[in-house]
């Protein structure tokens, strides 16, 4: 039984870890990166836009206070090019202590319209580019051996694993693969002390969804079943993002956090 005095107050802060953030360009990967860095951490960003990714990296190296910022152009729906993105990671920062799965795409059309190249796109980059990027990045993680901190897999999933929403069927079917993967994947790793935890973010205005928020009309029905009455910004995800990459969340692995403004919570009453 641990004694009273044995109580140490919890670290946020990510001084000399490496972190590498997918769908790092823009949006909610961006805002992850900058929070990261914020908190100590040198980050590896990777998109498949070279623009976005340069103008992603001089805003992390504003929030970062100095931290290195490491561009990886990367199409993680490609497994080679995903293994590739942590190996470079890896390799620059002679460890990877972090990696956020962050890239994501959504289409928006009933279901019996969607092609088979729809499904490889969604399903591609949102799950099977997770998956292996995940994969590649515990078998760097492991073989870190004598690590002073538990390693970090933080997987950016949505609450439309749990609550459904019309037209976005692939989508839907991506998060709840990854809700599940990020289950899985605890339970197999948790005793290399590697923490593998997932985000559930609700409706967020990102430059994704901005034809929906900028509407009147479509904002009001958007954000009526949210409790807090706003959808979320991206800097709404930062605080949980250092927490699970911290050593504060250390005993906790295989969990799902919504950040919804209670949508999740109160779905049951105004769905």
């Amino acid at each position: 039984m641990p004694r009273d005095d044995e109580f140490k107050p919890p670290s946020f802060r990510l001084d000399g870890r490496a972190a590498l953030i997918t769908g790092a360009g823009r949006g909610l990967g961006l805002a992850i990166a900058q929070a990261l860095a914020s908190a100590g951490a040198d980050v590896a960003i990777a998109a498949r836009t070279q623009s976005e990714l340069d103008s992603a990296a001089e805003l992390i190296r504003m929030a970062g206070c100095g931290r290195e910022v490491l561009i990886v152009p990367t199409d993680v729906s490609n497994v080679e090019s995903a293994r590739a993105m942590v190996q470079q990671t890896a390799s620059h920062f002679k460890r990877l202590d972090i990696l956020v799965n962050a890239a994501g795409v959504n289409l928006r059309k009933a279901a019996v319209d969607f092609s088979e190249e729809e499904w490889d796109r969604v399903i591609g980059i949102n799950l099977k580019g997770a998956f292996f990027a995940a994969q590649e990045a515990l078998r760097v993680m492991r073989s870190q051996t004598g690590r002073p901190h538990k390693a970090k897999i933080i997987n950016v999933g949505s609450i439309v694993y749990e609550i459904v929403v019309p037209n976005i069927a692939l989508y839907a079917i991506s998060k709840g693969g990854m809700r599940q993967m990020t289950r899985s994947l605890a339970v197999d790793f948790a005793k290399d002390d590697i923490c593998i935890n997932s985000i559930a973010p609700g409706r967020f205005w990102t430059k994704m969804t901005d034809s929906v928020f900028s509407n009147p009309d479509l904002y009001e029905n958007t954000v009526s079943p949210i409790p807090m009455g706003r959808p979320g910004i991206p800097s709404d995800l930062a605080g949980v993002a250092v927490f699970l990459a911290s050593d504060a969340s250390d005993y906790i692995t295989g969990e799902t956090i919504s950040v919804d403004g209670g949508w999740t919570v109160s779905a049951g009453v105004k769905a």
